[in-house]
């Protein structure tokens, strides 16, 4: 766990620094770096490359399209950075990113973070630095960073200090293994529609179990899988 006089540190590994802070620089994560309530550190994998032209790839054993990023400079970089925290390496076969993974990492003293780039990272600089692998969904983007900055993003705003008023958290779409209820907001009507009765009639008894009753239907009708989960955890 990270210490109270600690901040919540991102090491990032990519071959395009420049794409960082990116997004982060923004919004709540770009005034809590700024405030230092947490860093960021990047570092340019190229930069451990040992021959004159810097190559970071080679071709694949036994054929194939594209190019594989090789493990000696990998290692070399993950060697130079790496301390407390997990190392991740961002990829479409990983474990599916999670809320609970999120608030696990945010807890922890930081993190590292692996973008691939070409086919990918040979397999034994993964299975040599005990590499966990994460994958932010069924598709494939042209390399890590923009999954990096996704991970980073949902971790820091649940840093202390982050967000203004904390217990809005509570609230939020898989907290409580629901998707969250629809928000509403002036004017009133809008183009026609009118906002809910309920949410305008002062009663917070009646809000919340409409709420509640909203997010249970949502989470049914658009996730079937966090659904089941959510009523058996209930039964049990």
């Amino acid at each position: 766990m990270a210490t109270r006089h600690s901040v919540w540190t991102a090491r990032v590994l990519t071959l395009f620094p420049e794409a960082f802070p990116g997004p982060l620089a923004v919004s709540l994560a770009g005034k809590a770096l700024a405030d230092g309530l947490w860093a960021l550190e990047t570092v340019d994998i190229r930069r451990f490359a040992s021959d004159k032209h810097r190559t970071v790839d080679d071709a694949p054993f036994g054929g194939g399209t594209g190019m594989v990023m090789r493990p000696d400079v990998v290692d070399a970089a993950i060697a130079a950075v790496h301390s407390a925290g997990p190392l991740i390496y961002l990829t479409p076969r990983g474990r599916l990113l999670d809320q609970a993974r999120v608030k696990e990492l945010a807890a922890g003293p930081g993190v590292t973070l692996l973008c691939g780039r070409f086919e990918g990272v040979d397999e034994r600089v993964l299975e040599a630095r005990a590499v966990e692998e994460i994958s932010l969904g069924d598709f494939v983007l042209p390399g890590g960073e923009a999954a990096a900055i996704a991970l980073l993003d949902a971790c820091v705003r649940l840093l202390p200090g982050v967000v203004g008023a904390p217990e809005s958290l509570a609230e939020e779409s898989f907290e409580r293994g629901l998707l969250e209820y629809p928000h509403y907001t002036r004017p009133n009507p809008w183009q026609g529609r009118e906002v809910p009765e309920v949410l305008v009639s002062g009663d917070h008894a009646k809000i919340k179990a409409w709420r509640l009753a909203q997010a249970e239907d949502i989470t049914r009708r658009r996730r079937p899988d966090l659904w089941a989960a959510y009523v058996k955890s209930r039964k049990e």
